[in-house]
């Protein structure tokens, strides 16, 4: 049983799995996202246009309850953080799905529809295995909060700080 765990300890370690990175990947940065006009972009561009901004990420989708429930912690921190940039990137299963979505819950930011899904180069970045999902990205485009869950959790306040 020691062995096993030890075992899984050193699998873990190699892996990387423990690690939180501060820098997104050249696969990540490339990928493609879909911006409101349907025009193509890449995560790389977005992140060059709030550059000097604090920015939140929030990926989710319409069809995520626990998306839908964040959404006025969300409202609330926009007030309270009025200088933060708040990007929404959607895993909807359609740009449909996500435009309609956009109309009934009018979140205000910017919005990007990402056409790879969880298994794209994005997901697998962050390691996407549970949305809302939540990153504060730093003035220099640095990562400065890797992974939130819950649009409550304090870690996201400190990090907006």
């Amino acid at each position: 049983m020691k062995k096993s765990i030890l075992l899984l300890i050193v699998i873990l370690s190699l892996s990387g799995c423990g690690e939180t990175p501060t820098q997104f990947s050249e696969e990540a940065l490339d990928s493609k996202l879909i911006s409101l006009d349907g025009s193509e972009t890449d995560l790389r561009s977005v992140l060059t246009k709030n550059k000097e901004k604090v920015v939140l990420i929030d990926l989710w989708a319409s069809w995520c309850r626990d998306c839908i429930v964040a959404f006025p912690d969300i409202r609330a921190m926009q007030e309270e953080y009025s200088e933060v940039e708040f990007i929404f990137l959607s895993y909807d299963k359609s740009v449909s799905a996500w435009k309609n979505s956009l109309n009934k819950y009018q979140l205000k930011g910017q919005h990007y529809y990402v056409p790879s899904g969880w298994d794209g180069p994005l997901g697998d970045f962050v390691r996407l295995n549970w949305i809302p999902r939540y990153m504060v990205i730093n003035k220099d485009s640095s990562i400065k909060l890797f992974k939130a869950t819950k649009a409550r959790d304090q870690r996201i306040k400190d990090a907006l700080l």
